[in-house]
């Protein structure tokens, strides 16, 4: 558990929860519970144990409602001596993870919880679940879940929610590819657990260099882009698990991988 409890961090088998833990304030982000996010990440890659992340909010009310508004003059209080935010840290190390990570959407997601839900890799959410970026209706705008948003969502789509704040459903989120799965809200651990099950089966060395490769690639031109993933597939070639993968194929048997 993260020092402050706000945040929950747990490891159940292969997988690493981080869990917002302030379900009373629908599991809105505050100091404390940036840094518990950040832990959360950091033990993660440092357990080689760990094969994929979820990140969750306590409860069935809410995923993240966004900044504690109950404390607006911290929720925007910034030290302008400083270059970065604490919020953008954590959306930069999400980015940087060579681990991957599935957002479980059991409750409202707004504002600053789109950019968590946005900073995963893939998310499974209840079909009652609500989103949006209603900043506009407090005087400010969703200014740094755009940075991950723009590449997720339809331009025209992102415009509709940031400039009038209204909230969407869960049809319309994954149709927008926020979401990869939406299942009843009974199903929803089952179907994460599905999710899970089929990331640990695979190479940890192939997913590692795999999200290492496409986190270097999405601001390449092609030709850039192919000039380095032709190189990046020799280098991979090399490696004890693509030698056991493909080995254990030509024996017809399931590969014993080794994360190197």
């Amino acid at each position: 558990m993260a020092d402050n409890d706000s945040v929950i961090l747990e490891k159940r088998g292969q997988a690493y929860w981080i869990t917002i833990n302030r379900p009373d304030k629908r599991n809105a982000l505050n100091g404390d519970v940036i840094a518990g996010l950040v832990r959360g990440y950091r033990e993660a890659h440092d357990d080689k144990d760990v094969r994929v992340i979820v990140v969750t909010g306590a409860g069935e009310k809410a995923f993240c409602a966004g900044a504690d508004l109950q404390n607006a003059g911290a929720a925007f209080a910034f030290d302008f001596s400083r270059p970065n935010g604490d919020y953008a840290d954590l959306l930069r190390l999400s980015q940087n993870a060579t681990k991957p990570a599935i957002a479980r959407v059991n409750g409202v997601c707004m504002a600053g919880g789109m950019g968590l839900l946005c900073m995963t890799d893939m998310a499974v959410a209840a079909d009652h679940v609500i989103f949006g970026l209603p900043e506009v209706k407090v005087g400010v705008f969703p200014m740094q879940v755009l940075s991950l948003l723009q590449a997720i969502a339809p331009p025209r789509l992102i415009n509709e929610w940031a400039l009038t704040g209204e909230p969407f459903d869960v049809k319309a989120a994954l149709s927008a590819g926020l979401l990869n799965h939406v299942v009843p809200q009974a199903e929803l651990d089952a179907k994460l657990e599905w999710l899970i099950g089929r990331i640990v089966d695979k190479s940890p060395t192939a997913i590692r260099r795999g999200k290492y490769a496409m986190r270097a690639i999405a601001a390449m031109s092609f030709d850039e882009s192919i000039a380095y993933t032709e190189s990046q597939i020799a280098l991979l070639a090399m490696t004890e698990d693509a030698k056991e993968g493909l080995k254990a194929f030509a024996e017809k048997r399931k590969p014993s991988w080794t994360g190197r």
